[in-house]
């Protein structure tokens, strides 16, 4: 592990029950922080107060807040799995619906905090951890469209795989671009905008 790693690496992985919900309070409490104060305000300290803690004691987690935020950005991608895939009618005449089940799931994904969404994508450091999560969530993403493309009946791409892969990645890029700006898109805009635009390519529209 080179010393940049360890520097992001949390010191505890909680095995206690106790531990970890200690851990998810420094957590809830460093995304309440980064997003009213900004990252370069909002200190260890102020995090540690915010969590009711000593600084000691949040050194017993986390080294610093560089591994805290890269700690909040891996848990939001992981929180990312489209749940609802499984659930859609893929029937004729039902993929613009099933576009905007998967545009609805990003936006949802991403509209709480756009502060907060703004201070990850910008100041969280790169971590293995990290890399590994954005490489898995990926992966998973882009197969669970995959499988849709394939059984959907109006889908009229010549590769599904790249279907799968531009799809995702419009997605998740614009969603990530456009909910993080200081004054965000009107949320039905971009969705609106975002599936027309999608089912257009899928469908194979002129």
């Amino acid at each position: 592990m080179t010393p940049s790693e360890r520097r992001l690496t949390p010191r505890r992985k909680p095995r206690q029950v106790r531990a970890e919900l200690t851990r998810e309070r420094i957590l809830t409490a460093a995304a309440h922080i980064f997003a009213e104060h900004g990252y370069a305000a909002g200190t260890t300290n102020r995090i540690a107060e915010h969590a009711r803690m000593s600084i000691g004691s949040l050194y017993q987690y986390f080294p610093n807040k560089d591994a805290i935020l890269a700690e909040l950005l891996v848990r939001h991608i992981d929180r990312g799995a489209w749940t609802g895939a499984e659930e859609l009618g893929l029937t004729p005449g039902s993929l613009k619906e099933t576009v905007r089940a998967l545009v609805r799931d990003a936006i949802d994904h991403h509209r709480d905090d756009p502060q907060l969404l703004r201070i990850m994508i910008e100041e969280a450091p790169a971590s293995s951890e990290l890399i590994e999560a954005i490489e898995r969530h990926g992966k998973e993403r882009v197969s669970q469209v995959r499988g849709l493309l394939a059984r959907h009946p109006d889908v009229r791409v010549e590769d599904v795989d790249v279907a799968a892969e531009l799809v995702v990645g419009t997605v998740e890029m614009n969603t990530h671009k456009l909910m993080a700006t200081p004054h965000p898109v009107q949320v039905e805009r971009l969705e609106r905008e975002l599936v027309a635009m999608i089912t257009r390519y899928l469908r194979g529209d002129q």
